[in-house]
């Protein structure tokens, strides 16, 4: 389905953001991804990827909240791969807390990843889909978003912030055939989740009407069907991908 594209996927190297990068590798796309830190794993998931799928691939050790390295970053994936068709905004953290305890370092973090790195990315990449006339960005927000969620002011703040971002953008950007969209995944089983406690994740799932905790290829499907030419008179629309947990 994405045979030739190139995508950017910011945080790839784990969790939700893997596994896009898996699904579209498998179908067709050049993956650019970015990562924080262990360069070895990124180095890894580079070789995996494109000796089974046979892409380019290329891991960038960048901080997606940072403006200027944003702008590095699209010039160098520009550079290396020709062009950028993708560009997927799935970069986050939280660091929950009630807001009684909540410091101005951890509101600001978690609005500059998730939030901040968004706009960042999009700024960088506007004259790359400008000039080619089309792209497609994706911008990875949360059921929380809609929702809110006790302890979670900043995280849920970021993500409903990326739901304005993108109808915005879906508006600005529509009559120069570029498209965005946002998709909301609810309780994904990633190494996040795997972490929590067996009573806590059956409370999670009784709540879930389809009785389970999603896959990341769940989410990555969705992501592959608003990157392709199957999906081109979709934008400006948040897709929840959470078993029915929230419906709209």
């Amino acid at each position: 389905m994405l045979k030739g594209k190139t995508t950017l996927i910011t945080g790839a190297s784990r969790g939700i953001g893997k596994g896009i990068a898996e699904v579209f590798a498998k179908n067709g796309s050049n993956i650019a991804f970015t990562y924080a830190s262990s360069v070895e794993k990124a180095k890894s998931f580079e070789a995996e990827l494109s000796s089974k799928y046979g892409v380019k691939v290329i891991g960038y050790q960048s901080n997606a909240a940072d403006y200027n390295a944003a702008q590095e970053l699209a010039d160098k994936v520009t550079a290396d791969f020709g062009t950028i068709d993708v560009l997927i905004n799935n970069a986050g953290i939280t660091r929950d807390t009630l807001m009684m305890r909540m410091s101005e370092e951890q509101w600001d973090e978690v609005m500059d990843t998730n939030l901040k790195s968004a706009f960042n990315l999009t700024k960088a990449c506007l004259k790359i889909f400008l000039k080619n006339k089309a792209g497609s960005i994706i911008n990875m927000t949360s059921i929380v978003g809609l929702t809110g969620n006790a302890g979670q002011a900043n995280y849920a703040a970021s993500k409903a912030g990326l739901i304005g971002f993108t109808k915005s953008i879906a508006k600005e950007l529509g009559s120069r055939n570029v498209r965005c969209n946002a998709v909301a995944p609810g309780f994904i089983e990633t190494e996040m989740t795997a972490e929590l406690k067996e009573e806590v994740r059956k409370q999670w799932i009784d709540t879930i009407p389809l009785k389970r905790g999603g896959t990341t290829d769940d989410v990555a499907n969705v992501c592959l069907f608003l990157a392709g030419d199957m999906s081109t008179y979709v934008t400006g629309q948040t897709i929840n991908v959470c078993g029915g947990m929230v419906m709209q």
